[in-house]
């Protein structure tokens, strides 16, 4: 049985998109001039506000407060996960959003500059596995 991966009835979470099939998409979002960045319990919920305004589903968050200051944390979601490394000392926030399937990553942008005070907020998108999905291999 031939399988199409430009198919957008298979259930394989693959995205199907402008004629392209990939993983997902990866947003790598840097916060700047941002606020509570040392607060593991902001961080924790602006993961959960993230995964209701995109639409995913979250399965586990694990932070870690480091000593003067700074938070390291990652939400594994069923279609991915977010992580982040702050440097609260200068504002600056190195957020990894990751997603497939039907998620909406992009809303995670402003959830975050509304969890921590700012509009400056720089994005990059990557279409992981963009390229590299053949029939073969989502078969």
């Amino acid at each position: 049985m031939s399988r199409d991966i430009f198919d957008e009835t298979r259930d394989d979470h693959f995205i199907r998109r402008d004629g392209a099939v990939f993983a997902g998409t990866h947003l790598i979002i840097e916060v700047e001039n941002g606020h509570g960045l040392d607060d593991e319990s902001r961080i924790q919920q602006a993961f959960r506000d993230c995964v209701d305004e995109c639409g995913a589903t979250l399965l586990h968050i694990h932070t870690h407060k480091f000593s003067p200051q700074g938070v390291s944390g990652v939400a594994v979601l069923a279609e991915s996960h977010i992580s982040v490394h702050t440097w609260p000392e200068i504002g600056y926030g190195a957020f990894d959003v990751f997603m497939c399937g039907d998620a909406q990553p992009w809303r995670a942008v402003d959830v975050l500059k509304r969890a921590f005070g700012t509009d400056t907020v720089h994005v990059k998108e990557l279409r992981r596995g963009e390229g590299l999905v053949t029939e073969t291999a989502a078969a």
